[in-house]
């Protein structure tokens, strides 16, 4: 595809030059943004955790999981934006690409605002039904409602994101990130300490630092992507587009979805200890997600690297590629990992000064980082297989490590052993996940097909 100088200087064509180079650049600004996406709820904890009590803590934890449930459906679809564009871009095929994002486009608004209506309605009857301690309901209930109102510009964002990613533009979401999270801070400090809203000021700080990062995007197409001609408003979705995008983006949609309904399942035996473990996990799940920012970047790299040689056709690329990319991402993660764990309780008493709830806290930041390094080998390879459009093997094996080892064994945990040690549970399926993908790159026949044959011209 024909750009000027200083638009390509912008992409990252991940057809050409060296493969880690590409991907370590690619995943940079991603990585940074990641930093700045957990900035947003880690300000959020630290502001609620020192001006609110420890319920306010636990509504937080709680109140976000519902949200991602009917979230995942659509920001999964974002992916299959990303995965077809990276695949447009790598073919040279300018018109499929131009279409892809106009439907993108309009489907966030024909989907995110029926979301957040129907959120708003459903909110107290999925508190309820996860067994939301009464001290901690009405305060859940809140934050989650108003979650639900941020939904169109979260779907917007990540929509946008997913087709920037796919041309190799992963700078520019840094940016809006940093724009929105700056935004964020200064409404948290005005909304919450200042005007006594409590975790309601905290969701609204939150949603309109999302809106503020998709105008931003918006904006950003249109004016360095002009030959995209990206409409202000909803037009022209392509049916022919539409079907090609959900035929990777629902599969991917519905197994996160799950994989998200999955963790609302395991945030009721969380809810089952009471207040004191709910706000440990909550305070450890930021510890954990700040030693997890490679993962989601080498992820998003693994899948536009797959996506653009695929359609380029540059299969020795791509064969080099799916072993190198998981064992950086693998190594990285790990490192992350043991600094976290070795600097847990000064980062910890950050966020709160109880006794009890530091100690769940920092239970659940050594036994879940110990394994984090297996889940990022993982997604790295499902990535690479989803990026050449092979999705139903990755998406089996993540639906198995959910609802065949991740939830049972918890439960079981908490049955027949002391049930504030559930956080097991996770180690013990991302070592499942890691090794099922192994076995798909060593023994599937269509992975090593796929290898073997150029993409459709159509």
């Amino acid at each position: 595809m024909k750009t000027d100088n200083n638009r390509s200087a912008k992409k990252i064509d991940m057809t050409q030059g060296n493969i880690i180079t590409n991907i370590i650049l690619f995943a940079i600004p991603i990585v940074l943004g990641n930093i700045l996406q957990q900035l947003y709820t880690t300000v959020d904890t630290l502001v609620v955790g020192n001006f609110c009590d420890k319920t306010a803590l636990a509504a937080m934890g709680t109140s976000s999981q519902p949200v991602e449930v009917l979230l995942c459906v659509f920001l999964g679809i974002g992916g299959g934006v990303s995965i077809r564009a990276s695949q447009y871009i790598g073919a040279g095929k300018q018109a499929r690409l131009k279409s892809a994002c106009e439907t993108a486009h309009s489907f966030v608004f024909i989907c995110g605002i029926p979301l957040a209506i129907l959120g708003f309605f459903i909110s107290p009857l999925i508190m309820k039904m996860m067994d939301v301690p009464e001290d901690t309901m009405d305060q859940a209930v809140s934050y989650t409602r108003i979650l639900f109102f941020g939904a169109l510009g979260n779907l917007g964002y990540n929509m946008n994101a997913g087709i920037l990613r796919g041309m190799g533009d992963s700078k520019a979401s840094l940016w809006f990130l940093m724009v929105s999270c700056f935004t964020n801070i200064i409404l948290d400090l005005i909304f919450v300490p200042l005007l006594g809203l409590g975790v309601s000021g905290a969701a609204v700080s939150t949603i309109i630092s999302m809106y503020l990062s998709w105008v931003i995007s918006v904006i950003y197409i249109i004016k360095k992507f002009p030959e995209l001609e990206f409409p202000l408003l909803p037009r022209n979705m392509s049916g022919k587009e539409l079907k090609s995008i959900l035929s990777i983006g629902i599969p991917i949609g519905i197994n996160q979805s799950l994989f998200a309904f999955g963790h609302m399942m395991m945030q009721t035996l969380v809810n089952a200890n009471g207040s004191d473990f709910m706000a440990g996990l909550s305070v450890a799940g930021r510890v954990t997600s700040l030693a997890n920012i490679a993962i989601s970047g080498f992820s998003s790299a693994a899948s536009t690297f797959s996506g653009q040689n695929f359609g380029a056709g540059k299969y020795d690329r791509l064969r080099k590629g799916y072993i190198l990319i998981p064992a950086v991402s693998g190594g990285i993660t790990l490192l992350f990992g043991l600094i976290f764990i070795a600097l847990r309780m000064p980062i910890l008493r950050f966020f709160s000064q109880d006794e009890v709830v530091l100690m769940y806290a920092e239970r659940y930041v050594i036994i879940v980082l110990a394994g984090q390094w297996c889940f990022a080998v993982y997604n790295s390879i499902s990535n690479i297989i989803n990026g050449v459009g092979l999705i139903k093997y990755s998406t089996f094996i993540s639906l198995l490590m959910l609802w065949a080892v991740r939830i049972p064994v918890a439960y079981l945990i908490s049955i027949y052993f002391d049930s504030t040690y559930i956080m097991l549970c996770f180690p013990i399926s991302f070592a499942f996940g890691m090794f099922g993908m192994i076995f798909y790159y060593l023994f599937s026949r269509k992975w090593k097909g796929i290898l073997q044959y150029p993409m459709s011209n159509e």
